[in-house]
C-alpha cells in the first residue's frame, strides 16, 4: 500500500476528482492549505503593487493498493496540469498497515 499526497491548484480540484473516480479511486481526503512556493502572486491595492508568496492550494491524501499507484499518479498529472508554475507536487509514501475501524479488516482488505 502507498499513500499519495498531492498539492494541487484549487481551480483544478473538480477535474482531478473526476479523473481519480475514472481511474477507480473512490475514496480520499482533502483540505484547503496555504503554502509558500516558486509562484509569486501580486495584487494591486490603491495603485501600489504588492507581491505575496502565500498561495492557496488543495491537499489530497489518498491511500491505494500498490497496483493503483501509477493510475492514481497519472490521473492527477493529466488532470491537474496547466503547464504553468505552481501546478503542485505529488509525493508517494509507503504505508505499513491499514485497518477498517467498523469491521477490523486490515491490510488491503481495509481499502475496499
Amino acid at each position: 500500500m502507498k499513500k499519495i499526497e498531492a498539492i494541487i491548484r484549487r481551480s483544478k480540484y473538480s477535474d482531478v476528482k473526476e479523473a481519480l473516480h475514472q481511474a477507480g479511486v473512490n475514496f480520499f481526503s482533502y483540505w484547503d492549505v496555504t503554502g509558500i512556493g516558486n509562484e509569486q502572486r501580486g495584487h494591486v491595492y490603491r495603485g501600489i503593487s504588492y507581491s505575496t508568496s502565500e498561495i492557496q492550494r488543495r491537499f489530497l491524501s489518498i491511500v491505494v493498493n500498490d497496483d493503483f499507484v501509477q493510475p492514481t499518479i497519472d490521473a492527477i498529472l493529466k488532470s491537474g496540469a496547466t503547464d504553468k508554475i505552481g501546478d503542485g507536487k505529488i509525493f508517494v509514501l509507503p504505508v505499513e498497515e491499514a485497518y477498517r475501524i467498523r469491521t477490523g479488516d486490515k491490510g488491503t482488505d481495509s481499502l475496499n
